[in-house]
């Protein structure tokens, strides 16, 4: 049975994606902040069918709790699959550039870009475990500098200075990681769900947690000739999904 661990799925897209991957059969890390608060989550989904899924205490900025989320899964499973990075925080609006506070605009990339890198670099070995290892980053239109650069994108006044540019952080590295994992097995992808209705934007969003989720394990549970390096986006009509940079 595969395995797979998602950041931040006490709510919204990430939870949704932990109740998908049960139904596909893998057996899931439910990351939380707080374990008590992801083992009640986890003993409801099981009152409702959901199986073979586990809360693990994980806060991406402590990596305490990183490299302890990690040795439970090492002593489990022996490796993991999948590494879904979804927790991030929007750091509230609005972030005009001219006057967020610095101490704001890090602790937006504390969490969006350095606690990512940190939850990455600590799994790459359970990952390379993996005959087919994945890591989705969780990304957002914002990241885009070519859409947030298009008077006709539709969301092209939607400007700030801390969660876009976090975005567009965790952009540039994750293709230097698939860059410099191409010769392997692995696929690393970011992944834009698409303006969603969840508590992260007070539920102002057009799409529904379900499609967001069904968009993620769409693009993460692929075959070996899938691409690696990419930007997908559930906001993006073409055939190929991919969003540019």
């Amino acid at each position: 049975m595969e395995s797979a661990l998602v950041t931040g799925a006490t709510r919204g897209i990430g939870l949704e994606t932990v109740k998908l991957l049960s139904k596909r059969g893998l057996f899931i890390y439910l990351g939380s902040r707080n374990l008590e608060k992801g083992e009640t989550i986890v003993k409801e989904l099981g009152r409702n069918g959901f199986q073979n899924i586990k809360a693990i205490e994980i806060d991406i900025t402590n990596p305490v709790t990183i490299k302890s989320a990690k040795s439970i899964i090492e002593k489990e499973q022996g490796k993991l699959d999948i590494l879904i990075n979804n927790a991030g925080i929007s750091g509230g609006f609005p972030q005009n550039a001219s006057n967020t506070p610095i101490e704001e605009i890090r602790k937006v990339f504390q969490v969006n870009f350095f606690g990512t890198i940190q939850v990455t670099q600590t799994f790459l070995e359970l990952l390379g475990r993996s005959e087919n290892p994945r890591i989705s980053n969780i990304t957002s239109g914002l990241g885009s500098l070519t859409l947030q650069n298009d008077p006709n994108w539709k969301f092209y006044n939607f400007k700030g200075a801390s969660y876009g540019p976090s975005k567009t952080a965790l952009n540039a590295y994750t293709i230097s990681l698939a860059y410099e994992l191409k010769d392997s097995p692995f696929k690393v992808n970011v992944i834009d769900p698409g303006y969603t209705a969840t508590d992260f934007n007070q539920h102002r969003g057009a799409l529904t947690v379900e499609r967001a989720a069904a968009f993620i394990v769409k693009h993460t549970l692929t075959d070996a000739n899938a691409p690696t390096g990419k930007f997908f986006s559930n906001d993006i009509q073409n055939d190929t999904e991919e969003s540019p940079w």
